[in-house]
Formats: C-alpha cells, sequence, structure tokens
C-alpha cells in the first residue's frame, strides 16, 4: 500500500472548500485552508463563518481545537505541507454559459511554483470535461519555467454537497466519484476518504473526463425532474387535476422516485442554473445537441415568469402602489445564498412592476442588502410586520418557521386577503376556512 501521512491542503475557502476542508478534518486529516482573502482567514482563525451552514461552526471549532484544522493566507507554506492539493476556487459562467476556469488554472500554477516532490493536485470545483488535461498542461509549463521535474498526479473529485445539507452530504454521501490516471493517486484518495468505506458508501473509480462529466449529468437530471413537475403543475392548474397526488404517484414508481417532485417557481442556486447552462456549452463544443437539457432551462425560466403573471392577474395587471408581503429571500431552506433564487427574481421583478414589497427571511436579509442594495425591498422584523397593511402575501422560499404561523393574525394584519403560497405549503381548504383567497402551484 501507499504510504500516505494525511496531509491536506485545501485552495479556497468558499461554500465547496471550506465544507470540504472541515469535513476532512473530521475525517482524521491534517487539512491546511488556503485563501487570499486575508480578512476572511482572520475571521476564520477567530471562529467566525463566511457562510450560513447548519453544523459547520461545531467541526470547524472542533478540528480547530484538536489542531487538524488551520487557515492561511500562505499558499507556499499550503503546498510545501501537503501531499494532496483540492482546488475548490469558484467557476463561474461567462456570458456564453460556459464555466470560466481563470481561477482554476490561475490557482493550478501558483501550486505548480512551490510544488517541492510528488503531489496530487484534485479538481474539488465543479469544472468542464477536459479541465483536467488543462491542469496537468499548466503544470508541466510552471515546471519547465522553474528548470524542475517532479512526479506529481490530477484527480477530478467532484462534489455532491447540497447547501442546508453539506455536512451530511459529506460525511453520508451517497457516493464518492474519483477520476485519476495512476493507481497510486487511487490509492491515495481511497486512503483520505477511508472512513466512509465504514458506512459502505460506494466509490466510482474512473478516469478523468467521466468524473468531470458526472457532475453536470446528475445536476442536470435533477434539474430535468424540477422542470418536469413544473410543467405538469401548470397542466394540472388548467383541467383541475392535483399536482400533489400526481407526484405522490409517480415518485411511489421506483423507477422514477419521488425526489425533486416538488413543484414550485422553478430552481436556483449556485449550481443547478450554472452546471445546466455549461452542460449545454459543453455539448456544443463536442458538435453535440442537448434539447432536452436546453428546454429545462427555458421551462425554468418561463416559471419564475408565471408566478409573476399569477400575481398580476390577481391585480387586473396593474401592481402599481399595491403593497404585498414577500416571504422568503434565499433560494431554498436553511441558506443564505441567493444566486438564481426564484424568490428574490420574484421580489426584484414586483418592484420593477410597481408593487411596494415587504420581505422578511430568516437568514437571507443581510446578504440581500449587502448584494443587492439597489432593490429597494421594505425589510421587516417577522412575517407578521411583512404583513401589515399587504394586500397579498407571497410564500417564496419554505423555511420550516412559514408552516406554523398564527394565519388568523396573519389576516387581520392585512388589508387585503390574497395568500399566493408558491411551495404548496399549506393545504387550500384550510386556508379558506380563515377567509384567504388561497392560491398554490398545480393545484385548482
Amino acid at each position: 500500500m501507499v504510504q500516505f501521512n494525511n496531509n491536506i491542503s485545501v485552495i479556497g475557502t468558499g461554500y465547496v472548500g471550506l465544507v470540504s476542508g472541515a469535513c476532512l478534518s473530521e475525517f482524521g486529516m491534517n487539512v491546511i485552508c488556503m485563501d487570499n482573502d486575508l480578512d476572511k482567514i482572520e475571521k476564520l482563525k477567530n471562529g467566525e463563518m463566511p457562510i450560513y451552514e447548519p453544523g459547520l461552526y461545531d467541526i470547524v471549532k472542533k478540528n480547530m481545537n484538536q489542531g487538524r484544522l488551520n487557515f492561511t493566507n500562505d499558499l507556499k507554506y499550503a503546498v510545501e505541507n501537503s501531499t494532496v492539493i483540492f482546488i475548490a476556487v469558484g467557476t463561474p459562467p461567462l456570458e456564453d454559459g460556459s464555466a470560466d476556469l481563470q481561477y482554476v488554472l490561475d490557482a493550478a500554477c501558483e501550486v505548480a511554483k512551490y510544488m517541492n516532490g510528488y503531489k496530487i493536485i484534485v479538481d474539488k470545483s465543479t469544472v468542464p470535461v477536459g479541465t483536467g488535461q488543462k491542469v496537468k498542461a499548466k503544470v508541466r509549463d510552471v515546471f519547465n519555467a522553474r528548470n524542475v521535474n517532479y512526479d506529481f498526479d490530477i484527480v477530478s473529485n467532484p462534489e455532491f454537497l447540497r447547501e442546508g445539507a453539506a455536512v451530511k452530504d459529506f460525511t453520508h454521501p451517497d457516493r464518492v466519484v474519483v477520476g485519476v490516471e495512476s493507481k497510486k493517486a487511487e490509492e491515495i484518495m481511497k486512503q483520505i476518504y477511508k472512513v466512509l468505506y465504514i458506512i459502505s458508501v460506494p466509490f466510482v473509480i474512473t478516469n478523468l473526463e467521466t468524473a468531470e462529466l458526472i457532475k453536470y449529468a446528475s445536476n442536470a437530471f435533477l434539474a430535468t425532474k424540477i422542470s418536469f413537475i413544473n410543467e405538469m403543475a401548470n397542466i394540472c392548474e388548467e383541467i383541475g387535476a392535483d399536482v400533489h397526488k400526481l407526484a405522490k404517484a409517480m415518485g411511489q414508481d421506483g423507477r422514477i422516485g419521488s425526489k425533486f417532485l416538488h413543484p414550485g417557481p422553478g430552481y436556483g442556486g449556485s449550481c443547478f442554473p450554472k452546471d445546466t447552462k455549461a452542460l449545454v456549452h459543453i455539448a456544443k463544443e463536442a458538435g453535440v445537441r442537448s434539447e432536452i437539457i436546453e428546454t429545462v432551462i427555458k421551462v425554468n425560466d418561463a416559471q419564475k415568469e408565471r408566478m409573476i403573471s399569477k400575481i398580476k392577474n390577481r391585480f387586473n395587471n396593474d401592481l402599481h402602489g399595491r403593497k404585498i408581503a414577500l416571504w422568503g429571500l434565499s433560494f431554498k431552506p436553511e441558506t443564505d445564498d441567493l444566486r438564481e433564487s426564484p424568490a428574490l427574481y420574484i421580489g426584484k421583478r414586483l418592484i420593477e412592476e410597481g408593487a411596494e414589497v415587504n420581505v422578511y427571511d430568516p437568514i437571507a436579509m443581510d446578504n440581500c442588502q449587502k448584494f443587492y442594495s439597489e432593490i429597494q425591498f421594505n425589510y421587516c422584523k417577522n412575517e407578521y410586520e411583512a404583513c401589515k397593511n399587504a394586500e397579498a402575501v407571497v410564500l417564496a422560499t419554505e423555511w420550516n418557521q412559514f408552516r406554523s404561523m398564527n394565519l388568523n393574525e396573519i389576516k387581520s394584519n392585512m388589508k387585503g386577503a390574497l395568500f399566493l403560497d408558491f411551495r404548496n405549503v399549506y393545504e387550500p381548504q384550510e386556508m379558506k376556512k380563515i377567509g384567504f383567497d388561497y392560491e398554490g402551484v398545480g393545484r385548482k
């Protein structure tokens, strides 16, 4: 067996990098998390989390105290004191939908500058097919400039983390995907994740290109399920069917499964929108049409706009001066992530249509004020304040606390009685008994 000293570094302390580094230290690895952002590093050293993710703080604090997790902005130190180096930097979308590899390739070049022996460079970022080979070429270019020739391996190890459940997803994954080109790298990667063998997690060992594509294919398929059930919901509304009964029956078919068959205002977040567009671009570059994925993207865009139409139709297509309460800003519960959030899109569009929007979200309002200050929301201290004198409530993110409201008090605070439940949290008949003019998604 190849001997491995358990020394790892993670380049980038964003969502993926921080969760990965913390959980790898929980697996018993000695982890150095490196980031160029000195302010972020200092805050992490003081136990301040840059993201909201349940359970992450406890793992970071525990492993820092036990000496297995450290933070630095010194890349040289991180590289020289690690055998395995995970690259977990951003790959934001370019205008054509492709992934911007600038940060990944720059990180690879910087790592190569300080390599002092055999290293494994692991692509943890979501990257298009062929990135591993590009990273390999960049490392060799730097070696030529340095006039050195160290042995190294490139590995693709995509992440499958759900925001709000990332710690559980890392420590109890459905599978671990490892793309390798050498037996040595395969053995070391298996040692890193050896604690997962105890809980019988399956490992998929493949080549770089297949591993790179697996992440995109997985997310595109899940996005397809969401767009499909939203199309079914729209049909249900027109013919008087109930999408929840439909989805339940479909999900009981073992070939289909129940997950991601939940109708709503469309998917959002940091992965599905970016990854579906990137997969379309990958297919085009390969000379292959990706008609299903292209349609999934169009359906999702149309679904968000359909929610706006639902609201406008209730006010004779004129929202000027209408006061509307918006519950939720994040793209899903248990996160403060606003990227591609349908809830944020709805709120912004309502303001563009002339409405006054009172908004409340348990976690994401600070991020909204910080990154979307141009949107003139009225930020409220709770759901009840948001509903004061409102003509309508729009439930856009299904935070658990929105499921157990005093609905009689909510209605008494309102000027109108319209309740637009875009996550189907409440039962229509119960809402009507209280006196709400209720409308959900996919239920007539």
